[in-house]
């Protein structure tokens, strides 16, 4: 079944085809709001919260546009209200695993401590940037659909990435 597919059976009801979509989308969903939070409890949660609101604006969803940004607008928004709700602030993530690369355990942890840097520097941007920068390059948008998803104008969403990237630039030459 294709997303348009699955999409129109949600829109006439079918509650069994919403799976499809849930499992094509919620590594990006999860991951999204982890990075947007720094918290992987809290980002299961929110991205339940934003499945669940998603399924229940189905019939909202105008067939023919994309529906992952659609899907990463619900989240940032459920992401928002969360802060606004609860208040609470973002953690810094742990460094991941290194996928491959276990022949050379020094590159290994070289690659931890860059990513754990990076991150580091990503969490230190203003909340506003850090949605444009994890939106563009973990979840995979394009600018318009950053704009989309963050609710935005596309001049906006370019100047916060120049700002963002200004930022990590500054702040990984102090690292150094």
């Amino acid at each position: 079944m294709t997303e348009d597919e699955a999409i129109q059976r949600c829109q006439d009801g079918e509650r069994e085809a919403f799976r499809p979509l849930v499992e094509r989308h919620q590594d990006v969903v999860f991951g999204t709001a982890y990075h947007l939070t720094g918290n992987a409890a809290l980002a299961e949660e929110l991205a339940q919260e934003a499945f669940l609101a998603a399924w229940q604006g189905i019939r909202g969803f105008r067939p023919g546009r994309p529906f992952k940004p659609w899907l990463l607008r619900i989240l940032v928004n459920t992401v928002l209200a969360q802060r606004r709700k609860r208040s609470v602030e973002t953690t810094p993530m742990a460094a991941s695993g290194v996928a491959g690369g276990a022949d050379n355990p020094a590159a290994v942890v070289e690659a931890q401590a860059e990513r754990q840097r990076l991150q580091q520097a990503i969490n230190g941007l203003s909340s506003e940037h850090r949605q444009v920068v994890v939106l563009r390059y973990f979840a995979g948008l394009t600018v318009p659909e950053v704009a989309r998803a963050s609710g935005v104008p596309e001049g906006t969403v370019k100047s916060r990435l120049y700002r963002a990237h200004r930022a990590l630039r500054q702040r990984l030459a102090d690292v150094h």
